[in-house]
């Protein structure tokens, strides 16, 4: 029986509780995503759910009997309510007016990340089912197909939520999923497949997928034209002469399963990255493209290199082959590097982040006044090593977090990272030896002696500390992050640390009667942020209205990719 319509976004209406977007640099979810991620690395190569997957159905998911079929892609979705439901209520509309008339995708694929920041049963209610539920409500005779592929935060519980609620076959609000593992292969018409890779945290392809994957492939001919979608754009890396463990993968797939039969990949689709850039093949018609528009925090793409160098493909008959190489053509938002001064508002957006610089001030300042204070009657080594030992720990440990700050998200660590990590922890030194200089000077030569000057520098040391000198640290570190992601250091904290909630989006595929794919690229510049209730609605329309209109428009006009090279 379908829920009743919400007559107001209470939880007891929603049945889910709507959540703000995702604070990262908040200290509960710092530690909490930290230890997760940490334990998913140790555990998940010892209780590896693909492989677990191995006694589950294997099915290959027919689509091909339609001589059009539209199809949307979305990733990165799970995050705050109003960035996701505005993408989700767009999503689901029967049409959208897009250089003409598009209409919904008969499949809905999520790319990865559907929810945030860690994969659980509520996190997926709250985050992602719920808003899609609220969005589409009702599953009609015609209702669309849902497949889902996890991504990094999917895999935090190691990946046991994800598969209860993605390879079930129950429904996501009005779509229908029939997956039943968190990898699948699609038959689309006019020879089109999509395949879905799961790499876990950018690993290998498990025993149990590649003979999913050999068996889905005996229907593979040549001519046939692949969509791959994996967890992550490994190429930007591997195409810029970075890190290239992740396309290593992506490229034994290719040369394993598809390679073989004389198919080929024309496009390869991902999210993980909160923006949209779009890399097409030069001299050929092959394309690149990361969409993780769906929700979460928008991430830069003033850093994106202008051009990608891949290896040369290989097959099992050694024969010399040539390197691909790739020109950007499109990003968006195309200007992020403007919006990184959003980060001087960091102690607002994250007032945990603001409590976290002003414990940490007021342990250090400690320490140093401690040190100032004893080392005046203490004049042995030993002596003046005891008072100063304290701050010489805080200083080593604030020296090795710099620099491992500095170095997040590096395939390596340079001498830029470390000199920039080691300025970055001097600053806050300097910051917390200054303040506890003030102190002591306002009790020595300022203040009266006397009780009364005792309590007062000690509500001056207690208080202003975590809120002045507090504010002060939060605000260096905003700092830092401006200053070094011009350097291309920290690039993804200095985005994650805003939560920007715009520049939203989706792709939109069609594949023609005449084989053709175009692939619109759709954009949401600004999310809404004030809901109705819509409790007179038909069975299938959205259970909120937003308070003024959303407009979806193109990112870029469409791309047309042909099935043959």
């Amino acid at each position: 029986m379908p829920r009743p319509r919400p007559k107001d976004m209470s939880e007891a209406e929603l049945g889910f509780r709507p959540q703000k977007a995702v604070r990262w640099l908040a200290p509960k979810v710092l530690i909490a995503t930290g230890v997760q991620s940490l334990i998913a690395e140790i555990f998940g190569s010892y209780a590896d759910k693909r492989e677990l997957q191995a006694g589950l159905p294997a099915e290959v998911h027919d689509h091909s009997e339609h001589e059009e079929l539209w199809l949307d892609y979305v990733a990165d979705l799970g995050d705050g309510f109003d960035a996701t439901f505005s993408v989700a209520s767009v999503l689901a509309a029967p049409t959208l007016d897009l250089d003409g008339r598009t209409q919904r995708g008969r499949l809905l694929v999520m790319g990865g990340d559907e929810v945030y920041p860690a994969a659980s049963t509520t996190g997926y209610e709250d985050r992602s089912k719920g808003v899609y539920r609220a969005a589409l409500p009702t599953v009609a005779p015609d209702a669309p197909t849902l497949f889902a592929l996890p991504g990094n935060h999917d895999w935090y519980d190691g990946l046991t939520s994800f598969l209860r609620v993605f390879a079930q076959r129950r429904p996501f609000g009005g779509w229908r999923t029939e997956q039943t593992r968190s990898y699948f292969a699609v038959k689309l018409p006019h020879r089109w497949w999509l395949y879905a890779i799961d790499t876990q945290f950018d690993d290998y392809v498990d025993a149990p997928q590649l003979e999913y994957f050999r068996d889905a492939s005996k229907e593979l001919r040549e001519g046939d034209a692949v969509i791959l979608c994996t967890s992550t754009p490994a190429w930007v890396e591997a195409g810029s002469g970075a890190e290239a463990k992740g396309y290593d993968t992506f490229e034994f797939f290719q040369r394993e399963i598809i390679r073989p039969k004389g198919a080929d990949v024309r496009v390869m689709l991902s999210g993980d990255k909160h923006h949209y850039s779009r890399y097409a093949e030069q001299d050929g018609t092959g394309q690149l493209i990361t969409s993780g528009l769906g929700g979460a925090y928008l991430a830069a793409t003033h850093n994106l290199p202008a051009a990608l160098t891949l290896p040369p493909p290989q097959s099992r008959v050694r024969e010399p082959a040539e390197q691909k190489h790739f020109g950007l053509r499109t990003r968006y938002p195309a200007h992020t590097d403007r919006m990184a001064k959003g980060i001087f508002a960091l102690p607002w957006r994250n007032p945990g982040f603001w409590g976290l610089t002003g414990v940490a001030q007021l342990v250090a300042t400690m320490a140093v006044l401690y040190g100032l204070t004893e080392s005046g009657t203490r004049h042995s080594v030993f002596g003046l090593l005891a008072a100063w030992a304290p701050a010489v720990v805080i200083a080593v440990v604030l020296l090795a977090a710099g620099v491992a700050f500095a170095s997040l998200d590096q395939p390596r660590r340079d001498r830029k990272n470390v000199v920039a990590g080691v300025l970055h922890a001097l600053a806050h030194l300097a910051l917390s030896t200054g303040w506890a200089l003030v102190i002591r000077w306002l009790y020595h030569d300022v203040l009266p002696d006397g009780p009364a000057n005792d309590w007062l520098v000690f509500l001056v040391a207690a208080v202003g500390t975590p809120v002045v000198v507090g504010f002060l640290d939060a605000e260096l570190v905003a700092l830092y992050l401006l200053v070094a992601s011009g350097l291309g250091i920290n690039v993804n904290e200095v985005m994650a640390g805003q939560s920007i909630e715009d520049h939203k989006g989706f792709l939109r595929l069609r594949i023609a009667r005449d084989g053709t794919l175009t692939v619109y690229p759709v954009k949401i510049d600004r999310v809404c942020r004030a809901w109705r209730p819509n409790p007179n609605g038909g069975p299938a329309d959205p259970w909120l209205l937003p308070a003024e209109p959303l407009r979806a428009a193109l990112i870029e006009p469409p791309i047309r990719i042909p099935r043959h090279r």
